[in-house]
């Protein structure tokens, strides 16, 4: 029976992972990393773990993910902070990278990369959750509360005839709805809040007094303490509740950026094509052929450095 990787082998495979994560690798570099790839099974049981961290974080914490880390010291930190996390995923198998790990992991209703899932609720409403996702709920008699832990839901809401009101909590504050459909996306410290139907009610969680409402066509951004001004609901918002992601003369760097969302692993946009632009609709469900499809339709090429390490690049 083969033996786990050792703390070195780790360390190694945490190395080069950085490596070839900091900048466009050399096909020096690739032979290099390929040639230490095949010298033991050790070293191929260092690298699946790698893999499964990337299909579990989907992108990387910013310290690590930088395009470029300066000087060897930046390197190190990215590196041992690489190895901590390749070291947590074979001791517990997961990982997570929100600011509530055990309440997401805990949460009454979750999707992973790529997965969504519709539920009508005790009430009547209806929840339909988008890719990496997680929520609990919380209805008594005197309120009807979700708590997004991470990702992206649309809430279609049914009358009440308590009359209990309809929250939806994130990290960053509350959505009270006033009669809705709408979304709310939170991530990386903001909520973003885009109402289809009738308005909603928002507020910071550390200036609740501060108060919002957003109206039928409106979105917004807002954090713990702040409410960005107001804008039109986006073209296609919502789209992925049908499995579609449709986009309108997007820059090629923020498809990517979203696209990510729906596809395990490793995706990056060289920076000489992210001004690129494109327009249509895309099915979310098929990643693969979204990505053929960019390089049919623009001067890019896809490169494969795995299955779930995927570059795109000047053709």
């Amino acid at each position: 029976m083969a033996q786990p990787p050792d703390y070195r082998t780790l360390e190694a495979a945490a190395t080069w992972f950085v490596q070839l994560n900091a900048a466009k690798p050399s096909d020096a570099q690739l032979q290099a990393w390929q040639d230490w790839l095949g010298k033991s099974q050790a070293h191929a049981q260092a690298w699946a773990r790698v893999e499964k961290l990337q299909r579990q974080l989907g992108s990387l914490p910013a310290d690590v993910a930088l395009p470029t880390l300066a000087g060897v010291r930046a390197r190190r930190r990215a590196v041992l902070k690489t190895l901590a996390m390749l070291l947590a995923v074979g001791a517990s198998g997961w990982a997570v990278r929100d600011s509530n790990p055990a309440q997401a992991l805990m949460a009454e209703l979750r999707t992973g990369k790529g997965q969504r899932h519709k539920v009508m609720l005790s009430d009547g409403s209806q929840l339909e959750l988008n890719t990496d996702s997680a929520v609990d709920i919380h209805f008594d008699g005197q309120h009807r509360r979700l708590r997004l832990y991470r990702g992206e839901i649309m809430v279609q809401t049914a009358s009440d005839p308590a009359t209990r009101p309809f929250l939806v909590q994130t990290a960053e504050g509350s959505v009270r709805a006033l009669g809705t459909r709408f979304s709310v996306h939170s991530e990386d410290g903001v909520s973003r809040v885009s109402v289809l139907q009738h308005a909603v009610e928002i507020r910071p969680v550390d200036q609740p007094q501060l108060m919002l409402r957003l109206d039928a066509g409106q979105a917004v951004r807002f954090d713990h303490q702040h409410i960005a001004p107001a804008s039109a609901v986006a073209p296609g918002t919502g789209a992925w509740t049908q499995g579609m992601l449709t986009v309108i003369e997007w820059r090629l760097a923020d498809f990517i950026s979203e696209l990510r969302r729906y596809r395990p692993g490793m995706l990056r946009c060289a920076e000489g094509i992210a001004d690129l632009r494109l327009s249509g609709a895309f099915r979310i469900d098929d990643t693969d052929t979204i990505l053929e499809n960019l390089a049919a339709s623009l001067p890019v090429k896809v490169k494969y450095l795995t299955r779930y390490w995927v570059s795109i690049e000047p053709a």
